[in-house]
């Protein structure tokens, strides 16, 4: 008896020692590609939810192999900076093609962001590894951590609080957020309810335990019967979100307006000198006129001149069509505050409306500014200085504006970086007096090229309306303008790079998703609650609570 106990402590002792041993550097080369892979689901990948669904469950077997806190961050952070590198190198084209930083500096400046963005991936795995117990395991040279309920859940929850944090942080980037991707995918139901964030907690939670599933079919022959339940409600959730893309949630509201939307395609170096600017105002004045409509939407900045600077025979051509025709004219232009003697100060990124009969002027001044492009942090000023970019500092607009009356229709606008925000647009409908049933968005997505920002762009459009249950406008002055219903499907879209328009009908919707509702404290209180318990049971051994 005395020589089986010996043999069974050195076994034990030697299987802690490679549970204790530090992890290959190619299993985060393998989170780094896998990352990378992942770049695939969101667009122009058509339906890459479904991919992305297999990455993400790939992600959390992966984050399973880990020793501790450590690891997971580390796996975590090289997933993320895979993604986000590969997803996100068209701001290589914005800083050295346009921007004219030197080559080796722009490539430079994207791997410090990108690895700054990683850092969000990386701080939700290193929690996940805490709340779900698995660093206690790892740090002590246990048994490996198996798949739990209890881990599940935790991942859920520190997965949508990384994201939340890194589109909120430093005014927030939520590009490449988990939920996008599944704009086509299985979970975009999920979206009226609790937004982007929420469509990314429960992606976590359906691929967690569809890891945890497989885990007790092929690790625990004895105990397959475990299986059946992760199974059956990752599979619930699968089936919930494919049947809430079915619900309507909103409702038609007043007549139908017709609207056209301009494409100038102007190019971007010549956006700002003298001869483009003619160029524009020429060729804007032409397209608008061309015959009326309820609406005519421009880009953003299709004029970059304040409306007191614009030519006399210009102005009086849009206020004469205007009245005459009956149609309503959104211009992208900039705002400013004219003092006394003159002077502009307080330049913004602005939208002028013109209503037929009316002489007051509509303005909507953009409140969620681009850093470096239109505004500058503290201490970069010499970054800007590198690149040859105009707006590099403007004022900000109020962040709940009224809306644009187009006849008995109230229409929201925001400007090109802010429709990436779900959770601003939500409030302005939840808080206007008359919340808008038509969103409107105007771009000038010429500074990244032709490369999947463009694609992507549109893509977060689309979730906006998912989010809200209204229709978008998308004018672009390059690309990509279109017409995105209220349950998010393109149904016009002008080819990149060419001068058009879009001549369409738009229904305005009325009513509150639940996610205008509540935006995104519901995700985040049940992210935070699941966090809590995690902490506070985390370290616990054995199988106790949800393990």
């Amino acid at each position: 008896m005395a020589e089986s106990i010996t043999s069974r402590l050195r076994s034990n002792a030697a299987a802690s020692s490679i549970a204790a041993r530090p992890l290959s550097r190619w299993h985060y080369v393998a989170a780094l590609a896998l990352g990378a892979l992942n770049t695939l689901s969101f667009a122009p990948t058509p339906h890459g939810g479904w991919l992305e669904l297999a990455v993400f469950a790939a992600l959390y077997a992966w984050l399973s192999r880990t020793t501790g806190w450590k690891s997971a961050a580390l796996t975590g952070g090289a997933f993320g900076f895979g993604n986000l590198v590969t997803g996100v190198w068209w701001l290589y084209v914005s800083m050295h093609h346009y921007g004219e930083m030197a080559a080796p500096l722009a490539v430079a400046a994207l791997v410090l962001f990108s690895l700054y963005l990683a850092l969000y991936p990386a701080l939700s795995a290193g929690l996940w590894s805490v709340c779900a117990g698995h660093a206690a395991h790892g740090a002590r040279g246990e048994r490996p951590f198996a798949p739990s309920w209890r881990g599940a859940l935790a991942f859920a929850g520190a997965w949508a609080l990384g994201e939340w944090l890194r589109g909120t942080v430093f005014t927030g980037f939520p590009w490449l957020a988990s939920g996008y991707a599944q704009v086509d995918g299985p979970f975009a139901g999920f979206a009226a309810v609790a937004g982007v964030y929420g469509v990314g907690w429960v992606l976590a939670l359906a691929c967690a335990l569809i890891v945890q599933s497989a885990h007790a079919v092929f690790a625990r022959p004895r105990r397959r019967a475990a299986a059946l339940l992760p199974a059956a409600a990752a599979l619930a959730m699968i089936a919930a979100g494919l049947l809430l893309s079915r619900v309507a949630w909103t409702q038609p509201g007043n007549a139908p307006l017709t609207v056209r939307i301009l494409q100038g395609n102007v190019k971007q170096e010549m956006k700002f000198d003298e001869a483009g600017l003619r160029g524009a105002l020429a060729l804007y004045e032409q397209m608008i006129t061309a015959h009326a409509a309820d609406l005519i939407v421009t880009p953003e900045t299709a004029i970059p001149l304040l409306p007191q600077q614009f030519p006399e025979a210009f102005a009086r051509t849009l206020r004469t069509f205007a009245d005459d025709t009956g149609s309503s004219l959104l211009i992208g232009a900039l705002g400013a505050t004219i003092t006394p003697d003159g002077r502009a100060t307080d330049v913004t990124n602005s939208f002028f409306g013109i209503t037929p009969g009316s002489p007051e002027l509509y303005r909507y001044d953009k409140h969620h500014l681009v850093p470096f492009g239109e505004f500058v942090p503290w201490g970069f000023h010499w970054f800007v200085r590198l690149m040859n970019i105009p707006l590099g500092d403007l004022a900000r607009g109020t962040p709940v504006q009224k809306a644009f009356m187009v006849h008995n229709q109230p229409i929201d606008v925001d400007i090109c970086y802010e429709d990436i925000f779900g959770e601003e647009i939500a409030r302005t409908l939840r808080e206007a007096a008359v919340p808008a049933g038509v969103l409107v968005n105007g771009s000038n997505l010429a500074w990244f090229g032709d490369t999947i920002a463009l694609d992507q762009h549109l893509q977060m459009a689309r979730m906006r309306t998912l989010e809200t249950g209204r229709p978008l406008l998308a004018a672009t002055n390059t690309g990509t303008t279109a017409v995105i219903d209220a349950h998010g499907n393109v149904t016009a879209r002008l080819p990149a790079f060419t001068t058009g328009q879009i001549e369409t009908k738009v229904q305005g919707m009325t009513g509150r998703t639940p996610y205008i509702a509540v935006g995104n404290d519901l995700v985040l209180a049940v992210s935070l609650v699941l966090i809590a318990f995690g902490f506070a049971f985390g370290r616990k051994r054995g199988r106790s609570g949800l393990r």
